[in-house]
């Protein structure tokens, strides 16, 4: 069932892919139910919006936990940024719901699901924008049951891509509240001109196939520029020297069956040349986007590495 349930989102998703650039987005609702957000508890959280910037539709969804052991306490604050190659879903998509829910209740910890604009209408660096602002808001406007100086960035796929970049702005900037504790990017979306021994591999890999892959790194990326921009290759030959950059610690996940595996070593190799502190998990027998099945084994040990990594390092 799982296995027909990916093969029909993934032809679905190809159809919405234009060959002129553009996406199918019509199409493309009928893959991508939402969510409301709800001050009523479901599976024991609650949800509320908040918009930052109407004239960009810049908003963020909190999940507080409703548990009596937590409810009243001030709790770590995660900042996570949904995948999708740039492309597809928002923060009210279902799917990406399902997962801060989750987090939120498991963990536990304040969820703050980043709504930001989307390729091809908006390119890089609009995400990485949205996303530092989101961060500023925060740092502004406290919000209620959240502990500021225990901020982490997480993201998934193209998710990490932004919490990487977004970390990266952070680490040079002085907020005013908030403190970066952790960057968690799970399965980043990374990638450059040369073809990998793990893209070869696992070219029809479910998720992130390299047709795929490539089409939205050309909708993502600006305007005449490559896979080699510092966007996608983060440690590349067009990349800057960011040695001097304060990062905080880093918990990196991979998975063995996913094709943009070879390109996540490299960036765990560049953050240690770079003398950052980092963790790297691999799970070997995963696919990309694993951790959103909570039937999987190894769903719920990342669960565990991530909860360890807020509370206990």
């Amino acid at each position: 069932m799982l296995r027909l349930s990916f093969t029909i989102t993934d032809t679905i998703i190809d159809a919405c892919l234009r060959r002129d650039g553009t996406v199918n987005r019509r199409l493309f609702s009928f893959v991508d139910l939402k969510r409301s957000p709800s001050a009523k508890p479901a599976n024991g959280v609650t949800t509320s919006d908040t918009t930052v910037d109407p004239s960009r539709n810049l908003w963020f969804r909190l999940f507080l936990p409703t548990e009596s052991a937590t409810a009243c306490e001030n709790l770590p604050v995660v900042v996570q940024f949904h995948g999708s190659g740039f492309v597809f879903f928002t923060a009210d998509s279902k799917l990406f719901d399902d997962f801060c829910r989750r987090l939120s209740r498991d963990l536990p910890t304040a969820v703050f699901s980043v709504n930001y604009r989307l390729a091809p209408e908006h390119r890089c660096p609009t995400q990485y924008d949205d996303g530092f602002d989101i961060l500023k808001f925060i740092d502004e406007n406290p919000p209620p049951n959240s502990d500021l100086t225990r901020c982490f960035i997480a993201g998934d796929s193209a998710g990490g891509n932004i919490a990487h970049h977004v970390a990266e702005r952070a680490g040079e900037f002085k907020f005013r509240n908030l403190k970066i504790q952790g960057l968690i990017p799970i399965q980043p979306y990374f990638g450059g001109e040369e073809r990998t021994a793990s893209e070869i591999q696992l070219v029809g890999a479910p998720v992130v196939s390299m047709g795929r892959t490539d089409w939205c790194w050309k909708a993502f990326l600006p305007e005449g520029s490559d896979r080699d921009h510092p966007a996608a290759d983060v440690f590349g030959p067009k990349s800057g020297d960011i040695s001097g950059v304060i990062f905080p610690k880093c918990l990196l996940l991979i998975e063995g069956f996913d094709p943009l595996k070879d390109w996540q070593k490299r960036y765990c190799e560049g953050m240690k040349r770079n003398g950052k502190n980092l963790k790297m998990i691999e799970y070997p027998k995963t696919i990309h986007s694993f951790y959103g099945i909570p039937e999987l084994l190894e769903s719920s040990l990342f669960m565990k590495e991530f909860r360890n990594f807020i509370y206990f390092q």
